[in-house]
């Protein structure tokens, strides 16, 4: 790092920073969960600041809908994967940091691998289920977790289970979100999202960890900071722990593309668990079985034969419903149809 001190003038000069901070972030492991809105932005500032290594992870490719806000992306960069892209880009802007790409979806069963050897976990996924693993994970490993979460005009960040001077951790997702049920909540694709929030909350998560790393006293750990673009106020709010107690991680619903089920079809029932209206208006096929009907469903379920593969708009209903069908039927290989069949829409 010695020949790139200049580069990081600006921030040595900020009062109790200096080299032997600037050393603290170059020393430094971060990995970044979830390449979209939150997770570029936030790369881009712990890569031009100087964090020695990043990992990044993701599954997701660049679409067309993504560039409004995914400030790393390109039309070229349509259908490329996000981690090869921004790994590219990102090395190109600080060839002196070490970008590791990991192009997965995470799981329930490869988070602890993923997460082991990394200082700080940062979160900016668009799912509830990623979200729950991830703060189950760094509770279970002990380890710290930017959280961040935007819908609309609103965002939110905070730091998720801090070790504190008196050995207890403070707040984690679960404390603060003990059960959210992801399809009644909009993503940003079906709710919407400004692009400019991304950007702030996502630089926000990137200040976060750079306090972290540095040792300030003053992070957002036990707290919750909100912005609403709308009306330009900010607030902090105190969090309080909760009795949950975290002692495993909740199994992953296991997913399938539109491709691996249509070279496989014959060995699949297929659910749709969208409402009659949205079913009729455009379907793949399969037995339409509403999600708040499911259960008055499950004799028929039962005599189902082959694999189950449940699909919805976006998937997120898909997977709460392969959650339900699979504790009702522990013996039966359920799946949800990964990212719905919102690109296939007419």
């Amino acid at each position: 790092m010695e020949g790139n001190l200049e580069r990081y003038q600006c921030q040595m000069a900020l009062p109790g920073f200096g080299s032997s901070t600037q050393h603290l972030l170059t020393n430094a492991r971060v990995l970044i969960v979830g390449m979209g809105g939150l997770g570029c932005p936030c790369a881009q500032y712990l890569t031009s600041s100087g964090i020695g290594t990043i990992g990044i992870a993701d599954d997701d490719t660049v679409s067309l809908s993504n560039l409004h806000r995914q400030i790393l992306y390109t039309p070229d960069d349509i259908g490329l994967f996000k981690v090869d892209v921004a790994a590219k880009r990102l090395q190109q802007q600080n060839p002196s940091v070490q970008i590791i790409p990991f192009r997965l979806r995470v799981t329930s069963e490869n988070v602890m691998d993923l997460i082991s050897e990394f200082d700080l976990i940062i979160e900016g996924t668009d799912n509830f289920e990623t979200k729950y693993i991830l703060n189950d994970a760094c509770v279970l490993a002990g380890k710290a977790l930017v959280y961040g979460a935007i819908y609309q005009y609103e965002g939110q960040v905070s730091l998720w289970n801090f070790l504190q001077k008196d050995g207890s951790y403070s707040t984690h997702y679960r404390d603060v979100f003990p059960n959210v049920e992801e399809s009644q909540i909009p993503n940003c694709q079906e709710g919407g999202v400004t692009p400019p929030l991304a950007g702030i909350v996502g630089c926000m998560q990137a200040n976060e960890a750079i306090k972290y790393l540095t040792g300030s006293e003053d992070i957002l750990a036990g707290k919750l900071w909100m912005i609403n673009m709308m009306s330009g106020k900010t607030q902090i709010i105190k969090l309080r722990k909760s009795s949950v107690q975290i002692t495993d991680l909740t199994q992953t619903v296991p997913t399938l593309t539109f491709e691996e089920f249509k070279e496989n079809q014959e060995h699949f029932d297929l659910i749709d668990v969208r409402d009659d209206h949205e079913h009729q208006n455009f379907n793949i096929g399969g037995k339409n079985i509403p999600l708040d009907e499911l259960e008055n469903h499950f004799d028929e379920i039962s005599g189902f034969s082959h694999q189950v593969l449940v699909y919805c708009m976006s998937g997120k209903r898909s997977k709460e419903a392969a959650r339900k069908i699979k504790k009702a039927f522990p013996g039966k290989e359920v799946f949800s149809l990964q990212d719905g069949i919102y690109k296939m829409y007419p």
